[in-house]
């Protein structure tokens, strides 16, 4: 039988998660970074932009929640300069919160803005391989939950033919049992789920890698740290029962119902 293709694969910018996943993210993929808000996704996104720059790839950051300046101040904390980066031409912050009118900002959260956007600053920067991250991907979709896998798969589908690896994060609450990134999952190519759990009055954060195809990825849920100066600091898998840090049995089961809801109104 013919050996089969070696997978290219693009660093995380943390070493222990590339170990997760087989060396990397495999290239042209579209992966989902999910959680609850604090728990860690953009810091992981900010960590991909930053390998992006040091391998000389073209980086997108488009920012939703946060304004450019907030997403520059953050990736500072942890040693890592945007404002250099931008300058010297490796990367292009997308600001799609504050609606100014200027090139690389939104006016509005619609979605073939945003991929055209997207695709105006790739060739902005060059020719070659490309990443993006959209943080988060779920403010295009807050008011009309039901269209989250359309838009996702638009969004996939769109920028495949033009070499980008692609993170998006969604949010995922579990007060309201609303996982904002319902349909998502079912389009993307990898899932890295982000977790948040207080044991003894200490906030602890996880990371569990639910999917990524092409890979033979750990399934084991590891705790992390992020730290001013350094960023995810991966501590190691966790010893703890399931129990331990699962969803309490209400909780899981209004999510699964919210779910099955959603997906019947699916069109």
């Amino acid at each position: 039988m013919p050996a089969l293709a070696q997978v290219e694969r693009l660093s995380t910018g943390v070493p222990e998660i590339d170990k997760m996943i087989g060396g990397g993210i495999p290239r042209g993929f579209f992966v989902a970074v999910t959680g609850e808000p604090g728990t860690g996704k953009t810091v992981l996104c900010i960590h991909f932009m930053a390998e992006g720059m040091r391998v000389r790839d073209l980086c997108i950051y488009v920012t939703t929640e946060e304004s450019r300046q907030s997403v520059l101040r953050q990736a500072s904390q942890f040693g890592i300069d945007f404002g250099k980066g931008i300058e010297d031409g490796k990367m292009i912050v997308i600001d799609s919160l504050m609606g100014i009118d200027e090139q690389w900002s939104l006016k509005s959260l619609d979605m073939e803005e945003l991929v055209n956007k997207i695709i105006e600053a790739k060739k902005a920067l060059g020719y070659g391989r490309a990443r993006v991250c959209i943080d988060s991907l779920s403010a295009f979709w807050l008011d009309r939950p039901a269209m989250a896998r359309r838009y996702s798969y638009f969004v996939k589908k769109v920028l495949a033919k033009w070499d980008f690896t692609v993170f998006i994060t969604s949010q995922y609450a579990i007060t309201t049992s609303d996982a904002f990134g319902f349909g998502v999952e079912h389009i993307a190519d990898g899932i890295i789920r982000f977790r948040r759990a207080v044991r003894n009055g200490v906030l602890r954060r996880y990371l569990l890698v639910e999917k990524m195809r092409q890979t033979p990825h750990s399934l084991n849920l590891h705790e992390i740290s992020i730290r001013d100066g350094k960023g995810i600091v991966v501590l190691g898998p966790v010893q703890e029962r399931k129990e331990d840090v699962g969803l309490p049995r209400q909780v899981a089961e209004r999510i699964i119902e919210a779910q099955e809801k959603k997906e019947a109104e699916l069109p």
